[in-house]
């Protein structure tokens, strides 16, 4: 009966660590608020007449929903983007690129 008390306080005492202590942080890429001297990835893009600018943090992937990109500013991201080609196109960290006559068609993008 005594063991079986010790044996059922360890693991009530493993379970109460378990519930309380966070695990380690989880990142996941989400849009964040556009803000001068923030080193954000920051894309200029447009569809079927419209313009946005939107601006992304963390490490992670997202769908992009197939907009026309007009420019890219990495920031201190590094960026895979994969096109509506299939293609995967790396961008390094503080990179600026503008794509004024053939803006490629980006289905998902992804922060290293």
């Amino acid at each position: 009966m005594r063991r079986a008390l010790t044996v059922l306080a360890t693991f009530a005492a493993a379970a109460t660590i378990t519930v309380t202590i966070p695990a380690g942080p989880a990142f996941a890429i989400n849009e964040v608020e556009c803000r001068a001297g923030e080193n954000f990835l920051k894309i200029w893009s447009h569809m079927s007449g419209r313009d946005r600018v939107r601006c992304f943090a963390n490490r992670g992937k997202m769908n992009f929903g197939g907009w026309w990109v007009d420019r890219i500013s990495t920031g201190n991201n590094d960026l895979i983007y994969s096109d509506n080609n299939g293609d995967s196109v790396r961008i390094n960290r503080w990179t600026d690129i503008s794509y004024p006559n053939r803006p490629p068609k980006v289905d998902a993008i992804e922060i290293l």
